[in-house]
């Protein structure tokens, strides 16, 4: 199979500079269609099982693959691989920064994060298919379009698909330091905004409230939430306020970063937020709070951790240092692992610069992982992973 995987090495790049090349940004669905039907075609000539989902409207395009049919008397995948079609990228920047690559890097917007894991996804299922190795085995994937807004509309469905499976594989990439994931921390975004009353600053500020000046106090008690010890940060990101500088601010706001590497500090952080109202330093100034934790931390459970050695021995054999660590940042592995399902993470390509303009992948990486995938597949079809 390994002599396979090499010689798909052309096919799978091409099919990474066709994906890289397309925009598609959370909020551009006319994108996002495109790169599903790029995969569903691909998957289609295989024989496997595909849907299209058009949730919220068509906002949210979203494909399903299975392998085969689920059996009446055994409702239930062994496997479930997850990879988000979408960028952090706005329509226009593919052709204004095209995938490119030199001898170590390939480029471009999202070749890292994390279309490199959806071809990865997708030659695994080929490969296998064609080797007849995935024939004792039920598998399922989902190709999700807002993951990088939070998931919200599509968290339902690949939920669903999550509960019915043995476990998940998260294509998120491989660490640029060569580590897998088993923990992500958890989090959300707030947003705090004061309203005021606006006045003429010069003529009669006394009768004005100025928001600008409690939104200074509320980010102050904000940063007094974090817990580094626990691993809760709290980040003001954004903030706004005011329209002219001889006008008292009616109104201004701030978004907060937050993330929590415990589940229970969630509510401590859900109260002190909502707490800020009660709080307020301006006559006149009313505080108001929206959003919240929207993912819990990515805990592995004892099951999860038995799976991992079995993995880790099966990499190793094929001479891949397997190697765990933490982020901070989340993935749908923080959802799938909050229902209790197994749930191992970052198996896409190695590579770094998320969200920047020089996200790469490493091109040493792509035939390893690949035969990695495909030998834990064969590890669940032969009973070596239980």
């Amino acid at each position: 199979m390994y002599d396979t995987i090499v010689s798909r090495y052309d096919q799978f790049m091409t099919d990474l500079e066709t994906i890289v090349n397309i925009d598609s940004g959370s909020h551009y669905p006319a994108g996002l269609d495109k790169v599903a039907g790029f995969f569903q075609e691909r998957f289609d000539k295989i024989g496997w099982m595909t849907t299209r989902h058009a949730f919220d409207g068509g906002k949210v395009p979203c494909l399903e693959v299975a392998n085969r049919p689920l059996d009446r008397d055994d409702l239930a995948f062994d496997l479930l691989f997850i990879g988000h079609m979408d960028t952090v990228f706005k329509e226009g920047t593919a052709s204004a920064r095209p995938f490119s690559k030199d001898d170590k890097r390939a480029y471009g917007p999202g070749v890292c994060d994390m279309k490199g894991g959806l071809v990865t996804m997708l030659h695994v299922a080929e490969i296998l298919q064609r080797a007849g190795a995935a024939d004792n085995i039920a598998i399922a994937m989902a190709f999700n379009s807002d993951e990088e807004i939070g998931s919200r509309i599509s968290r339902p469905w690949y939920e669903g698909l999550a509960s019915k499976s043995r476990c998940v594989f998260v294509f998120e990439p491989w660490r640029a330091t060569g580590e897998r994931l088993l923990h992500r921390k958890g989090g959300g975004v707030f947003q705090v905004t004061c309203h005021g009353r606006a006045a003429h600053a010069g003529v009669a500020p006394e009768e004005g409230a100025n928001a600008v000046i409690e939104l200074a106090h509320q980010i102050l008690a904000v940063n007094e939430l974090a817990r580094i010890d626990r691993g809760t940060t709290v980040n003001v990101t954004v903030i706004s306020g005011g329209t002219a500088a001889n006008v008292i601010p009616d109104i201004a706001e701030a978004s907060v970063d937050v993330r929590i590497a415990e589940a229970d500090e969630a509510q401590r952080i859900e109260e002190g937020f909502q707490d800020l109202g009660r709080n307020i330093h301006t006559p006149d100034v009313r505080v108001e709070v929206a959003g919240g934790i929207n993912r819990m931390p990515m805990v592995p459970s004892e099951k999860t951790f038995q799976l991992w050695e079995q993995i880790k021995t099966i990499g190793e054999a094929i001479g891949i240092d397997m190697k765990l660590t933490t982020t901070g940042g989340c993935s749908d592995g923080n959802f799938t692992a909050s229902l209790g399902i197994p749930t191992i993470d970052a198996m896409g390509i190695r590579g770094g610069g998320a969200h920047s303009l020089d996200e790469y992948i490493e091109l040493d990486s792509i035939v390893p992982n690949v035969h990695l995938m495909c030998e834990i597949v064969k590890g669940f079809a032969d009973g070596r992973i239980s």
